[in-house]
């Protein structure tokens, strides 16, 4: 295990600054995201960290108040997890019980009847994210065992859907939409990164781990190393290989990755 990396010697630092830089962060992403060309399939663009404000600057206030070792990273939020909740991989139940996250989350201002935003009385469960925090839920009991060393964040804040209420994901915009979009969330999950002073970078999914890979090359250039990527099953019941068991295979993965130390102290 790296020496900075080690859990008694990570310096915990209680204060609101982190949580309120991420959250600028963030919200200078999506003024500059909103101004994006999208392809001509995609009709519907839900920017949930606007109209569930309330529950995501909950989840961040709560859990994203000191430095972070290690950051799990999303790739943009699912129809039914973080569109609903604010959360990433917000499942309505775990969030709420769980995670102890709530509020008031309004409607998107362009909305898909066929994808309706109803917040936390949505039925829907978000498989993924049942499986993403279900896992953590029994592997590190409480939500603070989690989040002393980890931290949970989506490349993408926004949801693409076309009129059928299809989900259109980032990395299948043709370049020309594509490559701008990347662009602008590189470098803001760089500034992530150096806030949290982040050592390792989780990418659940191929995607989100090329792009952990990329930043790791940006910060390097940058003058700052000793950040590595590592990659995470996707939970996606669109996997075949994350329904045949994925808790088995995180746990295996996060093991040879050397972080359970972190989750299980």
């Amino acid at each position: 295990m790296h020496p900075s990396m080690h859990p008694s010697i990570h310096q915990h630092l209680p204060t609101p600054l982190f949580a309120e830089r991420i959250l600028q962060i963030e919200n200078n992403l999506c003024e500059s995201l909103k101004i994006l060309p999208v392809p001509d399939y995609v009709t519907h663009v839900y920017n949930p960290l606007m109209y569930a404000a309330q529950p995501h600057c909950h989840f961040v206030r709560k859990y994203c108040n000191s430095t972070k070792p290690i950051l799990f990273l999303g790739m943009n939020p699912g129809p039914y997890g973080m569109a609903q909740t604010g959360v990433p991989f917000g499942e309505v139940t775990l969030t709420r019980d769980w995670l102890g996250v709530q509020g008031q989350v309004g409607k998107p201002l362009h909305e898909n009847p066929k994808r309706p935003i109803v917040g936390f009385e949505c039925t829907q469960s978000e498989v993924s994210g049942k499986r993403f925090w279900g896992f953590f839920r029994n592997l590190c009991t409480t939500p603070e065992t989690f989040f002393k060393y980890c931290y949970v964040h989506n490349y993408c804040p926004f949801v693409y859907m076309a009129e059928t209420g299809k989900n259109i994901t980032p990395p299948t915009f043709p370049v020309a939409q594509r490559m701008p979009l990347i662009s602008l969330c590189d470098a803001s999950l760089c500034e992530v990164v150096r806030t949290l002073q982040v050592k390792v970078i989780i990418g659940i999914g191929r995607f989100a781990y090329d792009r952990a890979l990329i930043a790791v090359q940006l910060l390097k250039d940058q003058g700052i190393s000793g950040i590595r990527a590592e990659y995470l099953m996707h939970p996606s019941p669109s996997n075949p290989m994350a329904n045949t068991g994925w808790d088995a295979i995180a746990l295996q993965q996060l093991t040879n990755i050397g972080v359970m130390p972190y989750l299980t102290h």
